[in-house]
């Protein structure tokens, strides 16, 4: 198959490529190389999409299937106006952002979305509503050849936001130091490998199927991503649980960016955020691998990183320490 992927070079687009490749197809990909190499075996298209005629040296063919990745609603439709007519088969990849509620565990994709902005460039504060936006032009444009697939929190080796390996990279930079978790016990947690992703996006687009699917992990307790992290890590230390409202009150993140506790997230109305239903992708055979594979291939991954790097997600070993003395 002739693959196209609008992007490439970012975390979710060269696992694509690398799939692709792996089952022996040709794989594209449009991107200004900015955030890294093309897998081996792909072809770099470079350039750049808010630039004149991006889309001009990929109108030589047809495309037996592409993929989309983009949040902001002007890349999204100008692709479609130049490719959709040369595409058999399309896939964009929204998020569960789309979604206008997130507190009701074990949602589906029924549940209502949010209006779609009508900005062709957004900023990250209307992440979920330029994401809407990019669903709708897709499906004007491509019609009963698009798969619509709305991921959860993506997770496994060379992720960049630092969110799925922070707890095992700390369980193995400091085995035997004390370990600050968030007194949460029961609090779900839900990570989808993204090799697991990309292999059924893969399978989805070989086969030209439809439809909008919740693309998202099982549910595991917070509890139980802690004790496999600090098995695989080697930890020894003790834990160290602090009250969520005592960790808001010292000003710790929850969920991803700086000093913050990844997979940590209490927000009012976020209860259903980590608890997606799921069954209808897996239901087309969408497969998720233990979360102790996920996660020891993810502390392999990390070690190459230096597990003492500064990271975009989790607590700095200094932060750490301060919250630990204040917390006695």
């Amino acid at each position: 198959m002739e693959i196209l992927i609008l992007g490439g070079t970012a975390w979710l687009g060269r696992e694509l490529s690398r799939e692709a490749i792996r089952r022996g197809h040709r794989a594209t990909c449009l991107a200004r190389g900015e955030s890294g190499q093309v897998t081996e075996g792909a072809r770099l298209v470079t350039a750049d999409r808010s630039g004149p005629a991006p889309y001009a040296p990929l109108l030589d063919r047809t495309w037996d299937a592409v993929f989309e990745v983009s949040w902001q609603p002007g890349f999204v439709r100008d692709a479609l106006a130049a490719l959709g007519g040369r595409a058999r088969h399309w896939t964009y990849v929204s998020s569960i952002n789309a979604y206008a509620s997130h507190s009701e565990p074990d949602a589906d994709e029924s549940a209502p979305l949010l209006g779609p902005t009508a900005e062709r460039e957004a900023d990250r504060t209307l992440y979920g509503e330029a994401k809407v936006a990019c669903e709708q032009a897709s499906a004007e444009a491509v019609g009963d050849r698009l798969l619509t697939v709305r991921p959860g929190l993506i997770g496994g080796p060379g992720d960049p936001s630092g969110r799925s390996g922070y707890w095992v990279a700390r369980a193995a930079r400091a085995p035997k130091s004390p370990l600050l978790v968030p007194d949460t016990p029961r609090l779900p947690t839900q990570t989808i490998d993204v090799r697991d992703l990309t292999a059924w996006l893969m399978t989805m687009a070989e086969e030209r199927a439809a439809g909008t699917y919740d693309a998202v992990g099982r549910t595991t307790p917070f509890a139980d991503w802690i004790a496999a992290s600090r098995e695989i890590g080697g930890h020894t230390g003790p834990v160290v649980p602090a009250p969520s409202n005592w960790l808001l009150a010292q000003g710790v993140a929850q969920y991803m960016g700086p000093e913050s506790l990844p997979q940590w997230l209490v927000e009012p109305g976020s209860e259903g955020w980590s608890t997606r239903n799921g069954t209808a992708a897996r239901k087309t055979g969408l497969g998720l691998r233990p979360l102790t594979e996920t996660l020891s291939d993810t502390l392999a991954w990390e070690r190459t990183q230096d597990l003492h790097r500064p990271r975009r997600a989790g607590l700095t070993p200094a932060r750490e320490r301060e919250l630990l003395t204040a917390l006695g």
